[in-house]
């Protein structure tokens, strides 16, 4: 796989991780109750995804300054 088709593929993901967010984030709207087993799940859920689309984000940038 060459350096484009990388780059290429990283956004797509990276669309798609934003897209999973978001949906996340209705989710969590739905829970009052911060301290249920679902609600943290949905949290733990949230921070993987935010952790992917911090290192799509570096991964961009890198190849961006090359």
């Amino acid at each position: 796989m060459d350096l484009n088709t990388f780059k290429e593929y990283i956004k797509a993901h990276l669309i798609s991780l934003e897209q999973d967010s978001e949906e996340l984030q209705k989710q969590m709207g739905f829970y009052d109750d911060y301290d249920s087993d679902e609600y943290e799940s949905l949290e733990i859920e949230d921070v993987s995804l935010n952790g992917q689309m911090i290192a799509c984000y570096h991964l961009l940038g890198v190849l961006d300054e090359r």
